[in-house]
C-alpha cells in the first residue's frame, strides 16, 4: 500500500504526486493524524463536568505520549473524550513539524474549526494547538488563525488544564523552554496492555535537516526512580509491556549530575544503568525502547539487552543515509562503517534480532552514486523495516537554505526505488520466522476479523491468529508462524503461557524447545 501522495508543482507547469512517506512507518501517525479514542466513562472517583475534549495527534510516538498526558489531565478534572471534533468543547491538535504535509493538514483542519468558532453557538468552545508546529511558529499561527485560543509547546502537555483556565481571559502562548514537571499520575493510556513511558525529553543534536531541537528543546532526562515508579504503577494496573521513549533514548543521563563510581569515566546514569534499574518491575513482562542514536549506542548497552530477559530483541536505530559525505553534511556524527559495526555487534550477541531504521532520500546535494550507497546499506544489513521519506525542507534548519536542493522528480524516483528494495529485503528477512513457534503478547482482537487475536513477537512484528482476542488480551502465548509477510505474520496458537512468564524468560525457552522438536521431527522423516 502506498502512502497518500502530495501534489507537487514543478517547473514548466508539470505536476506529480509525491508520496510524503512510505506506508511502512508504523511509528508515524501520518499526514491525516490519529484520533485519540478513550474508554467510555469517567476515571474512578472523578465526577464528569459536562464538557468534552477531542485530540487529533500528528507525528511520532513522543507526540502520542504527550496526547495521553493531556487526555489524562483533562479526564482527571471531569472532561470526557469524544471522537467527534464538532461535538467537542475543547479541540486539541497535537502537531508535528517534521514533514510539511502534516503541518499543512493542521492548518486545513484549523480553517474548518475557526469557522465554527466564529458561529453564534460557539459558546466556550476552545481550540488548542499543541506540539512541535505550535512551538515553532506560535505567533505566526495566532496571526493566521486568530480563533486559536492556546498555542503550547510539548513541554506544557501536563499543564493543559491551567492553560485552559488562563484562556478564559484571552489567548495564551506557552512556548518558553522550561524544566518539564514530574507528574506520573497524569497519562491516561491509549492501550491497557502496552504503555509508553518518557525517559528523556528534547534533543541536543543539531542535524541540519531537523527541527526537533528547536521545537522540543534541550535534553532533559527524568530521574531513574521516577521512571521506575511510573512503571511500578503500570505493572500494578495490569500493563504487560513498556516502551521507554526519547528522541535519542541512548543519550539518557548526560544531563544528570555525577560520575560513575568505578572510575570508568561514565556519567552516574547511562541508559544501560536505567535498563538495569527498571528491568525487575513486577508485572511488566516486556521492555522496549525508541529511538536510538548511533552516536551513543555502546557495546555495554548491547550486552545488557542480550542479558536482560525482559528486553525485546528489536532495535530502532535511524541511519538516514548510506553515504559518508551526506552523513557529514547532515551532521549525524557517525559514518557508514560505524553504523555497520553497531548492527554487526547487535547480531553478534543476538543473531535473531530485528533492526529497523529511518532514511532520507534526496537530501540537498545527494548524487545518484550517493543514493546507491543507501540502497547498498539496506541490502547489506538486512533491515526488518525501514521508514523512508523524501527530504522535506523545514523552517529554521540549515539545509533548507542550501542552493543544491534535489529536484522533486528525482526525489520521487529514489523514494520509489528504495521502497521496493526495503520491501524486498523485509520480505526476505521475515521468512526466517516461517514454521517457528514464537512468543506473542496478545494486544486484543484483530479489528478486521473478530475471530482472530493479534499481538506482537518480541521482534516487533504483528501476528494474527485464530483465537478470542478479548479473553487472551495481555497474555503471552506461543504461536506457530504459518505465513510470513514483510511486516506481519499469520499463525496458529499452540499454548498460553502462565502470567509472569516473561520475567522468567519462559517464552524464549519454549521457543528453543519447539525448535528442537521441529528439528527432531525433520530428522525422523529422513
Amino acid at each position: 500500500m502506498v502512502a497518500a501522495p502530495e501534489r507537487v508543482e514543478l517547473v514548466g507547469g508539470l505536476a506529480v504526486d509525491v508520496p510524503e512517506m512510505s506506508s511502512n512507518d508504523e511509528n508515524f501517525c501520518g499526514a491525516d493524524g490519529h484520533v485519540l479514542v478513550r474508554q467510555k466513562g469517567a476515571p474512578p472517583g472523578v465526577e464528569p463536568n459536562g464538557k468534552t475534549f477531542h485530540i487529533r495527534t500528528f507525528g511520532c510516538q513522543m507526540n502520542s505520549a504527550d496526547s495521553e498526558r493531556m487526555a489524562g489531565a483533562l479526564e482527571r478534572v471531569g472532561y470526557m473524550c469524544t471522537d467527534e471534533p464538532d461535538a467537542a468543547d475543547v479541540l486539541i491538535y497535537n502537531t508535528c513539524s517534521i514533514r510539511e504535509k502534516a503541518e499543512n493538514k493542521v492548518y486545513s483542519a484549523l480553517g474548518r474549526q475557526a469557522k465554527r468558532k466564529r458561529g453564534k453557538d460557539a459558546g466556550s468552545f476552545k481550540i488548542v494547538v499543541a506540539g512541535c508546529v505550535a512551538q515553532q511558529e506560535a505567533s505566526t499561527m495566532m496571526r493566521r488563525v486568530p480563533e486559536v485560543d492556546i498555542v503550547m509547546g510539548p513541554q506544557f502537555a501536563n499543564q493543559i488544564v491551567s492553560l485552559l483556565e488562563q484562556a478564559d481571559a484571552g489567548q495564551v502562548i506557552a512556548t518558553d523552554n522550561i524544566q518539564i514537571e514530574e507528574d506520573i499520575a497524569t497519562p491516561r493510556r491509549d492501550s491497557d496492555v502496552t504503555a509508553w513511558v518518557n525517559a528523556i525529553y528534547g534533543c541536543n543534536e543539531k542535524c541540519t535537516y531537523c527541527v526537533v531541537p528547536y521545537t522540543r528543546g534541550a535534553e532533559q532526562s527524568r530521574k531513574a526512580d521516577d521512571i521506575r515508579k511510573e512503571m511500578l504503577s503500570l505493572g500494578e494496573a495490569g500493563y504487560r509491556e513498556v516502551t521507554l521513549l526519547g528522541q535519542n533514548i541512548d543519550a539518557y543521563g548526560r544531563d544528570l549530575p555525577g560520575m560513575a563510581s568505578d572510575a570508568s569515566g561514565r556519567r552516574a546514569w547511562t541508559f544501560t544503568d536505567l535498563l538495569n534499574h527498571v528491568h525487575d518491575v513486577p508485572g511488566i513482562e516486556r521492555v522496549r525502547f525508541a529511538t536510538s542514536h548511533p552516536r551513543y549506542f555502546t557495546d555495554r548497552l548491547v550486552r545488557a539487552c542480550a542479558e536482560l530477559p525482559k528486553l525485546c530483541e528489536f532495535f530502532h536505530i535511524p541511519f538516514q543515509s548510506g553515504d559518508n559525505d551526506i552523513l557529514r553534511e547532515m551532521k549525524r556524527g557517525y559514518t557508514h562503517e560505524r553504523y555497520t559495526a553497531i548492527i554487526n555487534n547487535i547480531r553478534r550477541y543476538m543473531p535473531d534480532a530485528s533492526v529497523s531504521g529511518d532514511v532520507i532520500v534526496g537530501f540537498p546535494g545527494e548524487t545518484e552514486e550517493q543514493y546507491l550507497m543507501t540502497e547498498s546499506l539496506v541490502r547489506e544489513l538486512g533491515f526488518d523495516r525501514v521508514n523512508t521519506a523524501a527530504y522535506s525542507a523545514r523552517p529554521n534548519t540549515p539545509a533548507a537554505l542550501w542552493d543544491n536542493q534535489v529536484a522533486d522528480l528525482i526525489k520521487l524516483d529514489r523514494l520509489n526505488r528504495l521502497n521496493a528494495v526495503v520491501m524486498e529485503v523485509a520480505t526476505e528477512r521475515s521468512q526466517r520466522f516461517q514454521g517457528r513457534t514464537l512468543e506473542v503478547l496478545v494486544e486484543g482482537t484483530n479489528p478486521k476479523d473478530p475471530a482472530q487475536a493479534c499481538g506482537r513477537i518480541r521482534h516487533n512484528k504483528l501476528v494474527y491468529f485464530d483465537g478470542d482476542g478479548a479473553e487472551l488480551k495481555g497474555r503471552l502465548v506461543m504461536v506457530r508462524m504459518d505465513r510470513c509477510n514483510a511486516f506481519s505474520l499469520f499463525g496458529t496458537m499452540m499454548e498460553v503461557l502462565p502470567i509472569g512468564s516473561g520475567a522468567e524468560g519462559m517464552g524464549r525457552r519454549r521457543e528453543n524447545e519447539y525448535a528442537a522438536q521441529a528439528a527432531e521431527a525433520t530428522l525422523a522423516k529422513r
